[in-house]
């Protein structure tokens, strides 16, 4: 077992780790407190090549694999959750066009994203009355003369507002009804921000990852094309389950890199302060702490980067993926709580970082699937697993 990144995998990581400590670590706050979205750092990561990291380079992207792709997120969210969102986004609408997409759509628009030229791709499947049921979606696309009428409502919609590509879901069996299997009447759509009958709404006031939009989406009759139907009529909730096994690897990703930068300013604020005459590092309370918190980020780091090795590999991965985001995630809150803890008062303050840590990280235990789907998920999995092993 090799647990040392290649060479390659090191060189992403690098070269994440040096944009995020140059570039994003001194606008983080600023972007947070006024809620900016990083279009111009965007466009840098798609000049570094960190847009299409696991993407074939005929299409623009770096081919380093979905390893380097972890390993890259983690170092972007160490310096702002915000901008590794948007990162992972794009990359996973990227991947589902170049994974079920047709020649000509893979043309058309994974370059743009990889590039930066599409600025940022979006997600569009949970609505106001389906997110964790994501076959209860109730938007419809009726088939028309030469494509699709798309009528309905998205919610939560990453970069919604500022997305060159998107791919949205829809029922093309007609209104769901108790008659109709949800899952087998979905497809899926590669639809641009022009599209007449589309239209944004209200950007969401969040807790965390300000710098990040998040927005509802209306379609009134949007029109496209049938050349933008991503795969078969039918297979839209393979592809958004295919699609969401990968993006958990990614906010795993993103929750190690919260969790190492919040345990990286828990050590050195824990050096610096001191009471009862000697740094509170000494202390084996506060040792404890910084302990407890260096093992789960270890356990969360690995976690992650052995179901992107899987996926990598293309070995079943989705339980893996499962339990990297679960776990993460919640370690990931845990950290970040522990490092406003050693920082006292100061860590409740915006004067340090802290505080945006423990904000950012509270949203990974709910996108992308929350906690308790990824525990469904898994416990199937292990049902099956050892009921097979039994028999």
């Amino acid at each position: 077992m090799h647990f040392e990144p290649t060479e390659e995998q090191r060189l992403v990581e690098t070269t994440a780790r040096q944009f995020a400590d140059q570039v994003l670590k001194k606008a983080a706050a600023e972007r947070d407190q006024k809620s900016l979205f990083p279009e111009q750092e965007m466009r840098q990561l798609g000049e570094l090549g960190l847009l299409g990291v696991n993407i074939p380079e005929e299409y623009g992207g770096s081919q380093a694999g979905v390893v380097a792709y972890s390993l890259a997120i983690s170092a972007i969210a160490a310096a702002d959750a915000s901008v590794s969102v948007a990162m992972a986004v794009t990359n996973m609408v990227a991947e589902v066009i170049c994974t079920f997409g047709t020649e000509a759509q893979k043309q058309a628009y994974v370059p743009k994203l990889c590039s930066g030229e599409a600025l940022v791709g979006a997600f569009a499947l949970s609505e106001p009355q389906a997110g964790s049921d994501a076959a209860s979606l109730q938007t419809v696309a009726e088939k028309v003369d030469g494509g699709y009428r798309l009528t309905g409502n998205k919610q939560w919609i990453t970069s919604g507002d500022r997305a060159g590509v998107m791919v949205v879901w829809a029922r093309t069996d007609g209104k769901q009804t108790q008659k109709r299997n949800p899952a087998t009447g979905l497809s899926a759509f590669v639809v641009e921000p022009s599209a007449p009958g589309l239209s944004v709404g209200r950007a969401e006031h969040k807790l965390g990852l300000k710098g990040s939009t998040t927005v509802p989406l209306v379609f009134d009759g949007c029109f496209v094309k049938e050349a933008a139907r991503l795969g078969e009529e039918g297979d839209g909730f393979k592809i958004a389950m295919v699609a969401l096994d990968g993006g958990r690897i990614g906010i795993a990703s993103q929750a190690v890199g919260v969790s190492r930068a919040a345990l990286s300013a828990a050590v050195s604020y824990s050096k610096e302060r001191k009471q009862f005459g000697q740094p509170i590092a000494q202390f084996q309370a506060v040792g404890n702490m910084l302990s407890d918190g260096a093992m789960q980020l270890e356990a969360a780091s690995l976690l992650a980067l052995r179901a992107a090795w899987l996926k990598e590999n293309r070995l079943p991965f989705s339980q893996k993926a499962a339990m990297a985001k679960l776990y993460a995630s919640e370690a990931a809150g845990r950290i970040c709580d522990m490092a406003l803890q050693v920082h006292g008062g100061y860590g409740y303050t915006q004067e340090f970082p802290v505080e945006r840590y423990v904000r950012d990280a509270r949203i990974q235990r709910i996108y992308e699937g929350t906690s308790e789907i990824q525990r469904l998920v898994i416990a199937r999995s292990v049902l099956k697993e050892f009921s097979e092993h039994a028999g």
